[in-house]
């Protein structure tokens, strides 16, 4: 954490039926349609507090073939002081430094509860899965900023939990984007192979 760097029949009665009753149909369908397609995803708020301190933050999750898929930027002054404990002038001096560095947490977690580094879901081997959750996955994530700018990841940090907890947790890191800016990740699923999948996360994490 040195220097932070820290831091996806009817054909042939056509006819018969009225046009309106055809119009309306197809209106039905379509609204089905688009209710499907959006069923998956959902945005809530997100606490991050450390002592007195706390923060808020948008979690966009993503179902996906029975995957929840959650990401949420991480306020960076918690996660200093989470870190580092609670030295005023240390934390400031490296907020500082740090300015445009970003944390983005995210978490995947199968509906069934089961561990998703099991070779059913990644056809990997439960080594070679955890693997490439700790190192490899850093090249499936990007950010697009407001400005239309693309960062790669530059590292990840996947924070092992060992089955106490249903879901996997990975960390990523991110540099060289303004405080101002809001992003949007960017994920190709390589692991699970869910294609590419994306989070607007709108907002930076406010603190309360």
């Amino acid at each position: 954490m040195k220097s932070m760097k820290i831091i996806k029949g009817l054909k042939d009665n056509i006819d018969e039926i009225p046009l309106i009753y055809f119009k309306g149909l197809m209106l039905v369908s379509f609204l089905i349609l688009f209710s499907c397609n959006d069923s998956g995803k959902e945005k809530e708020i997100k606490t991050f507090e450390f002592e007195k301190e706390n923060w808020k933050s948008i979690r966009s999750t993503q179902l996906i073939n029975s995957i929840n898929y959650s990401a949420t930027e991480v306020p960076l002054h918690y996660y200093l002081l989470k870190n580092l404990g609670n030295n005023s002038a240390l934390i400031d001096s490296i907020l500082e430094e740090n300015k445009e560095e970003r944390i983005v947490e995210i978490e995947f977690q199968h509906v069934d509860q089961t561990d998703l580094l099991e070779q059913k879901h990644t056809h990997k081997s439960f080594e070679d899965a955890v693997k490439y959750m700790s190192f490899s996955i850093k090249k499936d994530f990007m950010v697009v900023t407001s400005s239309r700018d693309t960062i790669k990841c530059a590292g990840v940090n996947f924070e092992r939990n060992f089955k106490i907890a249903p879901f996997k947790r990975v960390l990523l890191y991110f540099n060289g984007i303004s405080p101002d800016e809001s992003i949007s990740l960017i994920y190709q699923d390589n692991l699970f192979g869910n294609d590419i999948i994306k989070f607007n996360l709108n907002e930076t994490p406010i603190k309360l």
